[in-house]
């Protein structure tokens, strides 16, 4: 029996060129096409997919959101994200929804045939980069999560403000404010405001902003 795949992407080249790459494949039967979440919800509801392959970002739903209403509708169906983003922002939340795999647009035809072969059967699929990124959090230790205020305090200095300025508009003082940069220092193990902003940018604490 074909594996029955739905192809979820809001951009109607890229569903064309998906649905050509899997239709003409003895292992797959397309069994439909959605450009956002709640297409996709109600398609997999009336076609019961073995696999949905869906982009991370789209309208009407995040890709977290459909990951996650996907499972609880239709527990069976196994999901595989093919998307441009692999940043830790948008990894981490579709792995930890119950995405079955991970890779980017850029994989070539083959790898990702037999990649969605690998996701309908469960098995877990990852891009090379988005393999090393998991590798790379696991290994991280927990001391460098921060805390929301402290984040917010680097946040604020990464963008240029001062101590003062901090203070002001987080409405606390500003020794309160050195003493969160403290912990931020000693939890990213640098002694200074530019290497803890420089530290955080490297491991995925804040996002420059011609990322957002």
């Amino acid at each position: 029996m074909p594996i029955r795949i739905i192809v979820v992407d809001d951009h109607p080249v890229v569903r064309d060129g998906l649905r050509e790459i899997f239709s003409t494949a003895e292992a797959f039967e397309v069994v439909g096409e959605a450009a956002d979440g709640p297409e996709a919800l109600v398609l997999a509801r009336l076609t019961d997919p073995d696999l949905v392959l869906m982009d991370l970002r789209m309208p009407k739903m995040s890709g977290t959101e459909l990951i996650r209403r996907l499972r609880e509708q239709t527990p069976g169906v196994n999901v595989l994200i093919l998307t441009t983003f692999d940043d830790d922002a948008d990894v981490l939340p579709a792995i930890e929804q119950g995405a079955t795999g991970y890779l980017l647009k850029d994989t070539p035809r083959a790898e990702l045939l037999r990649a969605a072969q690998a996701a309908a059967r469960g098995e877990k699929v990852l891009s090379p980069a988005v393999a090393g990124l998991l590798t790379r959090k696991a290994r991280a230790p927990e001391q460098r999560t921060l805390s929301r205020r402290e984040l917010e305090v680097l946040g604020l200095i990464a963008r240029g403000a001062t101590n003062r300025e901090v203070a002001a508009k987080l409405f606390v003082t500003e020794a309160t404010v050195k003493t969160h940069l403290l912990h931020v220092f000693a939890k990213l193990g640098v002694k200074d405001r530019a290497a803890a902003v420089a530290a955080a940018y490297e491991i995925g604490l804040l996002r420059r902003a011609s990322e957002t």
